[in-house]
């Protein structure tokens, strides 16, 4: 999935790509709820449970230096 800027998910609007590879793409975006910046990462169809498996691991760290996963699933945006 490519994404412009000023494509909007949700509440999501994207700014900037971040990077890519096989497993999906990153993108820099802005929270129009919060108005603060985040990344938004969009995986590969044949990645997703990996994804997901990722994210859950994730999210049971807590470190200053890890980011903290907001959301994560399947949407249809």
């Amino acid at each position: 999935m490519n994404l412009d800027r000023g494509t909007k998910l949700g509440p999501y609007e994207i700014l900037e790509p971040i990077g890519a590879g096989g497993m999906g793409a990153v993108y820099k975006a802005r929270d129009t709820r919060l108005d603060r910046v985040v990344a938004i990462k969009i995986s590969a169809a044949q990645f997703t449970e990996r994804f997901e498996r990722e994210a859950r691991a994730i999210a049971a760290l807590n470190h200053p230096h890890i980011c903290t996963p907001m959301m994560s699933g399947r949407t249809t945006w």
